[in-house]
């Protein structure tokens, strides 16, 4: 009796709990590249010709393997152009006893597939994704009754389970869980990171370039710059790569911004492990394994781990936790439209202009970049919740909601009202500055807070200051900047709020803004 088993795009893994078992003489795999998972949001070109390119190597893997793979390109004529209709055009061709599938990365997808079984009139298996290092149920358990959901805390509670960086079980190494404070560097002007590797496109990799530059022209993003690991052996040498010559400097400047650098010292390696060509556990035990050889120095060790045991399992925890209504919250209520300028790239604020053109040809932009910049901005603008996060959805090649969504609505956006952060995570002109080299070429003078070179990040951060003050006066972590705007004078205020309110109806409107003898752009 045959058994169907569904691989997903961003479920390109050996260890993929759908294919335990797995008789290659007896079973399928279907594979299927869908016109719906790549518009429904207008995905970065470089996206999907990620995903669409480590599907085709994993078939390719799999056949290898004596596996006998059911594959379904995009411009297959007898595509139907959706997952449910794919199974369902493989169940009536192949009659399988059963379907068996992962549990999928998105709320939506996983509605759909619970609507396998009534479809095709089959048993539908969802098996649990174990590729995370935390399950979904101890997600749930570790949330329990909790008043507040802190990743700190998890990731302590994740360290005592895999026991990386650990002594005993309350000894972390070091005497401390967290070495953030070590890790607010800025780049030294005459410091130039090593680039990371690169793996040009190989020939069924351009084969999905042009197919993608034909199927999907004006979609954001660029394809020049194509240079994704899309194996599983590519993806380990990105791994290897970074931990050999990134790693030992990635702690301290991994908050750091600079013109020209836009990897600095980080790993690449998020879209590798989101599409499931690169094991998260391996990844920190590489880096752990570094510290322990004295090849890198235990923040950026910890710092590291951090962002893969700690944030990547919280973020999916909570998603999941929390979906559907968590997208639905808005507790800002910001409703100011997505100014055209996160498109085009097109504005006179340097650290803008660097982070959305590097996002647009690369598809990548790092934490500090997405969360007090782009995210900054929004935060401070108001701008809506559901087209931020849609944004963000389509402009990076790592973006999946179960990521995404996290990281944008609650952490950047503070749209869930604290459910995630502790606080907003605004911030004025300084932080860019303190940084970052954005400001010293910039339009904008950094310094200033009113007139008509003022950085729109100043007035801007005491208008939202003051705009929500009443909720903020409910945050302990918020008193510093309450009573320093309470400091103020009321003439200086005023200034602020009034040129922030001029700005904001002009970006709403579309209107130019730029200071004197600039291009008209915002």
């Amino acid at each position: 009796m045959t058994t169907l088993r569904i691989v997903l795009g961003d479920q390109c893994s050996d260890a993929l709990s759908a294919l335990e078992g797995l008789d290659p003489a007896r079973d399928v795999v279907l594979m299927a590249e869908v016109r719906a998972e790549c518009t429904y949001v207008r995905h970065h070109k470089q996206k999907i010709v990620l995903v669409l390119s480590a599907m085709r190597h994993f078939a390719a893997r799999l056949r290898e393997r004596g596996v006998r793979v059911a594959y379904v390109m995009l411009d297959d004529p007898a595509n139907v152009q959706t997952l449910a209709g794919e199974v369902l055009r493989a169940a009536a061709r192949l009659k399988p006893a059963r379907i068996i599938c992962t549990h999928p990365g998105e709320w939506r997808v996983l509605q759909d597939m619970q609507g396998w079984q009534q479809a095709t009139g089959i048993p539908v298996e969802i098996r649990e994704d174990t590729r995370f290092l935390c399950s979904l149920d101890r997600f749930r358990a570790w949330a329990g009754t909790r008043k507040q959901l802190r990743m700190e805390f998890f990731y302590r509670e994740m360290r005592r389970a895999t026991g990386l960086l650990m002594q005993a079980p309350d000894q972390p190494d070091g005497g401390k869980w967290n070495f953030d404070q070590d890790n607010r560097e800025a780049l030294p002007r005459d410091r130039r990171p090593p680039q990371p590797r690169r793996f040009p496109p190989d020939a069924v990799t351009r084969e999905v370039m042009a197919l993608v530059a034909r199927e999907f022209p004006g979609h954001f993003g660029t394809l020049d710059a194509f240079a994704w690991p899309v194996t599983a052996e590519d993806a380990q040498a990105a791994l290897d790569d970074f931990i050999r010559h990134r790693l030992p400097e990635f702690g301290r400047f991994q908050d750091a911004m600079a013109d020209g650098e836009p990897t600095l010292f980080h790993a690449l390696i998020a879209a590798a492990l989101n599409v499931g060509i690169l094991d998260p556990r391996a990844a920190c035990t590489a880096a752990e394994r570094a510290y322990r050889a004295g090849d890198a120095p235990l923040n950026a060790a910890e710092g590291f781990i951090r962002q893969i045991l700690g944030w990547r399992e919280y973020v999916r925890g909570l998603y999941w936790l929390r979906m559907p209504a968590y997208r639905e919250t808005n507790a800002l209520a910001a409703t100011r439209p997505l100014p055209w300028f996160y498109w085009s790239g097109e504005t006179e604020m340097a650290c803008l202009r660097a982070a959305i053109g590097q996002t647009r040809d690369l598809a990548y932009a790092h934490h500090i970049q997405r969360l007090m910049v782009t995210g900054n901005f929004a935060l401070l603008a108001g701008l809506d919740p559901a087209q931020v996060n849609e944004w963000y959805m389509v402009v990076y090649a790592d973006a999946y909601e179960w990521v995404e969504l996290p990281n944008t609505h609650g952490m950047a956006l503070f749209a869930d009202g604290g459910v995630m952060a502790s606080k907003p995570y605004a911030a004025s002109g300084a932080y860019i500055n303190r940084m970052s080299d954005h400001c010293r070429g910039c339009a904008f003078d950094v310094k200033a807070a009113t007139g008509a070179r003022a950085c729109p990040f100043n007035f801007l951060y005491w208008d939202f200051i003051a705009r929500h003050a009443e909720r903020l006066a409910r945050n302990p972590r918020m008193a510093m900047p309450l009573r320093t705007l309470a400091r103020m004078g009321p003439a200086k205020v005023q200034a602020m709020r009034a040129q922030a309110g001029h700005f904001l109806a002009a970006l709403e409107q579309g209107a130019p803004v730029a200071p004197p003898h600039q291009p008209s752009l915002v």
